[in-house]
């Protein structure tokens, strides 16, 4: 997807034209495709069955865009449409729901109490990043998948490859990512000699039993799982810190509240999108009318819930700053319809308790560095500081 040039700017201070009707836009191999920018319009994208996931990625061809990484693969569960769809995410959703997460509350709490007294321990100057939003959902996930001594360093080059966005060398990538699906097939095939109470030990189960889900797609799946759940939490994390200690200092101390960091994390992961992306790519399987346009078949359709989320027909100018207010409608960050983002209340419960915990221990917490001197690491779908170094 086509992606702004904003490697100054903070992701909370893109620059955007107000949402308008769907136009005609170009992806970056120069190919037509349809920008969605209002609020319903998108809902109705990410809803409406005739705009497809899994033709964009046909398995006997290059992706819609071509570009090659772990995210535009067809055997990847987000790639997938129908009832192959349906039955995998059932398995995976009976860990995410609101009810599954609270039970981990307890635990995820202790482990922000550890890194935070780790952040004190190593003294100010230290990089928040490297050291707390990295770790913290790499602990999360290795406890909800059953995974052992994985080393960040790899897992961090892993998800680099996972959201690779061309520009790094083709061959590093696919090195890469043969390396993540090798790691990803062996814990497959481990969980299936020796299965346990996680989550990939129940994917495994689901898919031998039901026979719906090739072993490579089933591999995929469990990649996707591992990259995705820990690069997408660390990114929200690092960056809401970005925009909380570079513009929101006075409220800061605030966050040791729960209700209060509770509010405050909505309207942050509703104002803060994961990166540069322009939109969630979709295929139109017909001729389909949206917002008072009709987009061709075969059209690939970009819902953009960035500007979506701040369409002033839902949400009033200016209330993007008011971080304790409640939003005024439901935030699309999450996305909307069948491929709502499993992890949604996972990310929530991490990002509130993370900010809970830093800002009870350390109510004078601030930046070392200006906003300006911060270096973005770049992915297709996410953008985060490389790291970010603090004081108190």
């Amino acid at each position: 997807m086509a992606v702004h040039d904003s490697t100054l700017l903070p992701l909370h201070r893109r620059k955007d034209a107000d949402p308008g009707p769907p136009c005609p836009t170009e992806l970056p191999n120069g190919a037509p495709a349809w920008l969605v920018t209002r609020y319903h319009d998108v809902r109705q994208v990410l809803t409406d069955e005739r705009f497809s996931r899994v033709d964009l990625f046909p398995a006997d061809g290059p992706s819609f865009d071509g570009t090659a990484n772990l995210v535009r693969d067809a055997d990847l569960l987000f790639n997938q449409d129908g009832a192959d769809h349906r039955r995998v995410r059932r398995v995976m959703q009976s860990a995410f729901t609101l009810r599954a997460i609270g039970r981990w509350e307890s635990w995820v709490g202790s482990v922000v109490e550890r890194l935070v007294d780790r952040l004190v321990e190593h003294g100010p100057g230290v990089d928040v990043v490297a050291e707390f939003a990295l770790p913290l959902p790499v602990a999360v996930m290795s406890r909800l998948l059953g995974l052992h001594g994985l080393d960040h360093d790899r897992l961090r080059r892993w998800t680099d490859c996972m959201f690779a966005d061309g520009s790094n060398p083709p061959a590093e990538v696919e090195a890469g990512l043969a390396e993540f699906r090798a790691y990803g097939a062996g814990l497959v095939a481990e969980r299936r000699r020796r299965p346990g109470s996680d989550l990939v030990s129940s994917l495994v189960r689901a898919a031998d039993e039901e026979g719906s889900l090739s072993e490579t797609q089933l591999v995929t799946s469990v990649c996707g799982l591992i990259g995705g759940g820990n690069d997408s939490t660390m990114t929200v994390i690092s960056n809401a810190l970005v925009y909380l200690l570079g513009e929101q200092l006075e409220s800061w101390p605030r966050l040791a509240a729960e209700e209060a960091a509770r509010t405050a994390c909505e309207r942050l992961l509703h104002t803060i999108p994961l990166g540069d992306d322009e939109g969630s790519p979709r295929r139109t399987t017909e001729d389909v009318e949206i917002g008072g346009v009709t987009i061709p078949a075969g059209s690939v359709v970009l819902a953009d819930c960035m500007r979506a989320n701040r369409d002033p027909e839902v949400f009033p100018r200016g209330s993007a700053d008011q971080l304790f207010t409640p939003l005024e409608g439901p935030t699309l960050a999450f996305g909307a319809g069948p491929h709502y983002c499993l992890g949604s209340w996972l990310a929530r419960m991490q990002l509130r308790l993370a900010l809970q915990g830093l800002a009870a221990r350390l109510p004078g917490l601030r930046l070392a560095e200006p906003v300006a001197a911060i270096e973005w690491r770049r992915g297709s779908s996410t953008r985060s500081p490389k790291y970010l170094r603090v004081l108190w």
